[in-house]
């Protein structure tokens, strides 16, 4: 019976290994490290000082269409959710118990890329350039179409609503503001222009961004160099 028993033992756990395999394979298929693109390293002393960003700070709706450089995109993305606490991985904007429901995109007329904080790297979402659609999306503001690079807050609200209940909502929001003020101060310190949007369908920048389900956008930011002409 011993020897049975045993038997009927080593059955369960090697049909336990064929079930979980599949899905240890799917999950390291879906493990972006092998994809990132990392970004240069960012500054943490710039040109000009924290009040000079504040009161230069204004909402630009007018863009050139000159690309970005790495430098300056890994500079955005660094202040919007970058680690400046690498041993305690906290971020640059404060969260609710440490909780951290955003996720942040970046899209350009080469693609949608998802932001990586703690590799301070992209993984391509989607190739092609979206601003159109995600104009579209945002009911028309023609902005988004010419500004080179949008940065997009989106939160997965379970990781926050799950300590905090139905008040980590208010929270999420929160903390969309504090990231995105950073941005808006940091385009300003590297003489640029930015503009916060609201105005948008859910659904369709869900769909623009591919986000996977239970991830929902909040918050649109254009930035680039103020179009002059």
């Amino acid at each position: 019976m011993i020897a049975s028993a045993v038997k009927v033992g080593n059955m369960i756990v090697m049909l336990a290994i064929f079930i979980l395999l599949p899905l240890t394979v799917v999950s390291n298929a879906m493990e972006p490290s092998a994809c990132l693109k990392y970004l240069p390293a960012p500054k943490t002393e710039g040109t000009i000082s924290v009040e000079a960003a504040i009161s230069k700070r204004r909402s630009i709706r007018s863009f050139s269409r000159e690309s970005l450089t790495d430098d300056v995109l890994s500079q955005i993305l660094w202040a919007a959710q970058g680690i400046t606490d690498k041993q305690n991985h906290r971020r640059a904007a404060p969260s609710a118990g440490a909780t951290y429901p955003l996720e942040t995109y970046l899209v350009t007329a080469k693609g949608v890329y998802h932001y990586h904080p703690d590799k301070h790297a992209l993984t391509e979402v989607k190739q092609g350039d979206a601003r159109k659609a995600l104009a579209e999306a945002a009911l028309g503001q023609r902005w988004l179409r010419e500004a080179p690079a949008i940065l997009v807050f989106t939160a997965v609200p379970e990781r926050t609503t799950r300590r905090y209940g139905s008040r980590g909502m208010m929270y999420i929001h929160m903390e969309a503001g504090h990231a995105a003020e950073n941005v808006h101060l940091q385009a300003v310190a590297l003489g640029l222009g930015s503009v916060p949007i609201g105005a948008f369908s859910d659904q369709d920048v869900a769909k623009v961004l591919d986000l996977p389900k239970g991830e929902i956008p909040l918050y649109l930011i254009p930035v680039g160099k103020e179009k002059t002409e």
